[in-house]
């Protein structure tokens, strides 16, 4: 018994650790690009005629544009990872789960930031109340203007994008996002029912994240930004098949029952 777990813990370290490398190069090329783009911009707005917003053309990128959705979009999908891994690490004892969240909420905390910061550079707001979710999927980088445009509204800028399968669920604000019920079983779940409540709902949550960072990848006109959206998938689909192989070893299906 105890040589089986042993082996538990060891196998998803070993693919931990390349999820965790890879966002840590994507993080550290995006902060040395976001420092020298403000730096080369003199007024710190990232707007200015001989600098550039985050390292690009010189105008900032425009309010429906798909830069500034993504990050807005994005800073909302990871804070819901963050708290719940923050609620596992406080309802199991599984080191490998808790490791697993610990990373979680420290690379998704650090890249929310990331993104809030440059919504700020770019004196563009973290809300826009008439702004649906996904919306600036399909709406382009920045546009022929340097402004980008808006799309037609409700999840309509999705269309022609793969989102691998994932839906947004009722109840939910974006695709792979939990609802708050599930959030709050999740609260209430204790020891292995946690830790497999939770593993479903990352991986979910992961396949959203991965889906949306793809639409940056191929919409967004930010240089740094494609950069990080790059390394979001790779490090997030690397931590799916982590999660896969935990569920595996708990005897769980790798969805979350439903309602």
């Amino acid at each position: 018994m105890h040589e089986r777990a042993g082996r538990q813990v060891t196998r998803p370290a070993r693919t931990y650790w390349v999820a965790g490398s890879a966002v840590g190069l994507a993080l550290l090329f995006a902060v040395g690009a976001t420092v020298a783009a403000a730096s080369a911009d003199g007024d710190g707005t990232g707007a200015g005629s001989g600098g550039s917003a985050a390292g690009t053309s010189s105008r900032a990128p425009g309010l429906h544009s798909a830069d500034a959705g993504f990050a807005r979009d994005m800073a909302v999908h990871h804070q819901q990872a963050v708290e719940m891994s923050f609620i596992v690490r406080d309802r199991t004892a599984d080191e490998a789960v808790r490791g697993l969240a610990y990373d979680i909420a420290n690379t998704q905390a650090n890249q929310r930031g990331m993104l809030l910061g440059w919504l700020d550079l770019w004196g563009l707001p973290k809300v826009v109340a008439d702004e649906p979710p996904m919306s600036w999927m399909g709406t382009g980088g920045h546009g022929t203007n340097g402004h980008g445009s808006k799309g037609t509204g409700g999840t309509d800028g999705m269309e022609g994008h793969d989102m691998g399968g994932v839906v947004t669920k009722p109840g939910a604000l974006m695709p792979g996002m939990a609802t708050k019920d599930e959030v709050a079983r999740l609260g209430t779940a204790e020891g292995r029912d946690a830790e497999v409540l939770y593993l479903q709902l990352m991986a979910e949550h992961h396949k959203g994240g991965v889906a949306m960072a793809r639409g940056c990848a191929a919409e967004c006109g930010i240089p740094v930004e494609r950069a990080l959206a790059q390394g979001m998938v790779a490090a997030q689909q690397s931590e799916l098949a982590l999660i896969a192989d935990m569920l595996e070893q708990r005897g769980a299906e790798p969805a979350a029952p439903k309602g």
